[in-house]
């Protein structure tokens, strides 16, 4: 897919919006991955649904059937026949329960035996629904023994793109001791501000050490 620019790219579109912004074509491109010769995997992926009527003649269709569209071989008919498949699997098996993190002592269960015990420091949000159920955890930044410089526009980026009504910082200190710096409570209260101004509520701001944590708001400090 040369001739599209990098952003306009299903793959690289997918990453930087998110899934529910691609089209029908686009999502099957990224699931096929390429194309067949001068023609690029979106032009393979409007053909198919051309031929099958769409994305829901998919739902019905066989590897077959799939594989007389030029340009789909076993491999590239069973990865859609896959998608699909797993696509009806969520609408057919009750989900399982998303983790809940009700107050800090939940948040530092949750995050310690992951990120913890670190040789380097790494900065990261939590993304919370509206009921503070855990959408998706990321590291956001990562720095050297002793500082990661972040912004919080680094972490309210990823809530807005994640559709996150509320959101849990945190960071590891790798000395093993969480005692917040001048500039940890600084950090904290951009973050808060910031948060307050696009609408996504900073639930918290957690510091890790190897066994132990500091939690602002459980210190009255958020």
């Amino acid at each position: 897919m040369k001739e599209l620019s990098p952003d306009d790219r299903p793959r690289e579109k997918l990453l930087r919006h998110g899934a529910t912004a691609l089209g029908d074509n686009e999502l099957v491109a990224v699931v096929l991955g390429s194309g067949r010769h001068r023609t690029s995997a979106l032009g393979v992926a409007n053909e198919l649904l051309k031929a099958h009527g769409g994305l829901h003649g998919l739902v019905r269709t066989s590897a077959g059937a799939l594989s007389r569209v030029v340009g789909i071989g076993d491999a590239k008919a069973a990865q859609v026949l896959a998608a699909i498949e797993l696509g009806r699997r969520t609408l057919t098996r009750a989900p399982a329960a998303r983790v809940q993190l009700r107050r800090p002592a939940d948040v530092a269960v949750y995050l310690l035996p992951a990120f913890g015990s670190r040789a380097a420091e790494q900065f990261g949000v939590i993304l919370l629904d509206t009921k503070h159920r855990v959408i998706r955890t990321m590291i956001v930044a990562s720095g050297g023994l002793n500082a990661t410089f972040v912004e919080p526009r680094d972490v309210y980026r990823e809530a807005v793109l994640g559709g996150a009504a509320a959101v849990v910082a945190f960071h590891n200190h790798p000395s093993g001791d969480p005692a917040p710096s001048p500039d940890d409570f600084a950090l904290t209260r951009r973050l808060t501000a910031a948060g307050l101004l696009i609408g996504i509520d900073l639930v918290d701001h957690m510091i890790l050490g190897d066994a132990r944590y500091f939690s602002f708001k459980e210190a009255g400090r958020l």
